[in-house]
């Protein structure tokens, strides 16, 4: 037989890798009570948990393991067990699909069949299947900050001085952040020579884009004297105003003025006709001013 027919059977012979298609999902928390947090979480807290609740079918097969959403986990994991059982799923992570969504989703079921303490193992593209709208009992998240990430950690496990250097290394890249109670999803932060008030806003791009446009027609989109509006991204199809302010005033002096400007965006929502000749070019004018920096 030839060495090339010899090849050709060979390749025959080898099972093929079954493709998996990847496809983008714009908004994949979608249909989530708290949407513009989970995007938060994701784009603009660095240290922060909230508990998770499983559906009913998954605790009858898996048990009732408790499950924490956190912001990042060691070396950007998609998850990991403990050994008293409970669960960890991480936000931001290295390799993900198209669909956040089903990336978590997958990332959860894979550390529910590992066996709790050891290694969980996530491919890189999970293919159809169920999404977290699919297999958490949704509601309002109940968001914890922390300023740092000894939460990932077991009782003692500072101890050890190489997992104490690491979780330093870890800290020095938090930046101060506070979650605002004038609104959800609003987050003040500071970074270096500067402070900002960031905001996932909860209604659909063009809705939340004439109601910033009417704002800024009439003057009102800052959060008053020493404040300016930096511009604002797109997140998992939101909107992100960003507001720059003065480095030296802490996070609970911004609560007022953002109240103020929650009520005003509210007002403003409500108007239904079009845009004037004034609104129009504020509204050009903001679509220039969107930021590619989180």
């Amino acid at each position: 037989m030839s060495k090339r027919r010899k090849n050709q059977r060979a390749v025959e012979a080898t099972p093929r890798r079954e493709k998996v298609r990847d496809i983008f999902v714009p908004r994949p928390f979608a249909g989530l009570a708290d949407e513009p947090e989970w995007i938060a979480l994701r784009e603009l807290v660095p240290a922060a948990s909230a508990p998770l609740r499983l559906t009913p079918e998954l605790v009858e097969e898996y048990g009732d393991r408790p499950v924490t959403l956190a912001t990042v986990l060691p070396m950007a994991a998609p998850a990991m067990t403990k050994p008293d059982g409970r669960v960890f799923i991480g936000l931001q992570r290295h390799q993900q699909s198209g669909d956040v969504s089903r990336d978590l989703a997958e990332a959860l079921l894979c550390a529910l069949r590992t066996e709790p303490g050891g290694q969980v193992t996530v491919p890189p593209l999970p293919g159809p299947g169920p999404r977290l709208q699919d297999i958490l009992v949704d509601g309002p998240l109940e968001i914890s900050m922390h300023d740092g990430f000894e939460f990932w950690l077991d009782p003692g496990a500072a101890d050890d001085p190489t997992v104490q250097a690491s979780l330093e290394r870890a800290n020095a890249a938090i930046y101060p952040t506070v979650r605002l109670a004038a609104a959800r999803a609003a987050y003040w932060c500071q970074v270096p020579e500067k402070a900002h008030v960031r905001w996932v806003l909860p209604e659909d791009e063009d809705a939340a884009l004439d109601a910033l446009s009417r704002l800024s027609a009439a003057g009102t989109l800052t959060l008053g004297e020493g404040t300016r509006f930096a511009g604002m991204f797109r997140a998992h199809g939101r909107l992100v105003p960003v507001w720059d302010l003065p480095e030296d005033v802490p996070a609970a002096d911004w609560e007022a003025p953002v109240t103020g400007f929650a009520e005003r965006y509210a007002e403003v929502l409500e108007e239904k006709e079009p845009l004037d000749a004034a609104g129009r070019r504020a509204r050009q004018g903001l679509l220039g001013r969107q930021l590619t920096l989180r």
